[in-house]
């Protein structure tokens, strides 16, 4: 560990530093190596125009950003279970969108795995990360509310006994806790759609998360989440307009599952959706556009993700971003003040 462990704020800024250092790079080797391969994005055929010169641009840099994060968490964090649950809970999920885009890329294709395929490999990512939190690191099964209110989703609880030891499966928190994780980790990769969107928007997250981990006396997550944050900024260097590599589900699957990993962990899941509401925005868009062709024929948005429909309405790439990247620093900021009206 780098730093005098006195002074926990500086382990997390140096783990922050040393994350964005290692991505940024690491992924000079890394898109030689890609264009040397010609492992390229596949860009939809029915996206916006200006988007088809981004066709074959190196992807899968999603890779590099799980590998900073974790040499990053290796070096400043200490080995607790809360923060082996989160970078491996994150690593599992990035794993998974591994395989969708080396699926991807072999069959040249914009799609790679089923949506079936990828529901199920996130279902037992959600289900061992739940067990793992609850069992293993204490997690109560119960969801905080701003203002006082709390729930207990722990009321129907099975104990299973495998060899000397007691399980305890929470039925209803284990379905919250699937469904945050898979929505979470879809609602990223719908973000990821723009240079330098999803990078820049979960960097904000990343750091009100990391003063939150910090105020909760968790100082491992609070280096984890300054980590993912670093590792953001180092690829950003490279994703940044006109990008010169794509991070691929593996990073965007990868980043939503550390979000929603470190809102169970900090219990801080109702105030962690509200900073990652831009996500739920890009998300709910896509709903309400199929939603809305399929019952009335009629689109409300130009084109699904919003941020989409901006760029259909004539704004240049790098402002969508930048306005976005403003939107997720206020949801940021107001799910941070709720933060403190939590029991």
């Amino acid at each position: 560990m780098f730093g005098n462990p006195r002074y926990p704020t500086y382990l997390v800024f140096l783990g922050f530093g040393i994350a964005a250092l290692l991505t940024g790079l690491l992924m000079v080797p890394f898109i030689r190596l890609m264009r040397h391969e010609k492992l390229g994005q596949q860009v939809r055929a029915d996206g916006p125009e200006r988007h088809l010169q981004k066709q074959g641009t190196p992807t899968m840099g999603g890779i590099v950003l799980l590998l900073g994060t974790t040499i990053a968490c290796l070096v400043q964090a200490r080995m607790t279970p809360n923060i082996i649950v989160a970078l491996g809970t994150t690593i599992a999920t990035g794993s998974l969108g591994l395989l969708d885009d080396i699926e991807s890329v072999a069959h040249k294709r914009s799609l790679g795995l089923t949506p079936a395929q990828k529901m199920v490999g996130l279902a037992v990512v959600a289900v061992f990360f739940c067990l793992l939190a609850v069992n293993w690191c204490g997690v109560i099964p119960t969801i905080r509310f701003p203002g006082g209110t709390m729930i207990d989703l722990g009321v129907l609880t099975t104990h299973l006994k495998l060899g000397g030891m007691v399980v305890m499966v929470p039925w209803l928190y284990l379905v919250f806790v699937f469904l945050l994780l898979v929505g979470m980790s879809n609602a990223v990769n719908l973000t990821d759609g723009l240079d330098g969107l999803a990078a820049g928007t979960v960097f904000v997250v990343m750091l009100a998360l990391a003063a939150v981990a910090y105020s909760e006396d968790e100082r491992n997550l609070a280096i984890f989440a300054g980590c993912v944050g670093g590792a953001c900024v180092g690829f950003l260097w490279h994703n940044s307009y006109p990008a010169s590599i794509f991070m691929g589900d593996t990073g965007s699957l990868a980043l939503g599952a550390a979000l929603s990993a470190l809102a169970v962990l900090t219990k801080t899941e109702v105030t962690s959706l509200v900073m990652g509401g831009l996500f739920i925005c890009e998300a709910l868009s896509v709903i309400i556009q199929v939603v809305s062709f399929k019952a009335t024929g009629k689109r409300v948005f130009l084109m699904a993700p919003i941020h989409h429909h901006f760029e259909k309405m004539g704004w240049s790439e790098t402002k969508v971003v930048i306005r976005f990247w403003i939107i997720s620093g206020m949801f940021a900021a107001l799910g941070f003040a709720l933060y403190f009206q939590l029991p």
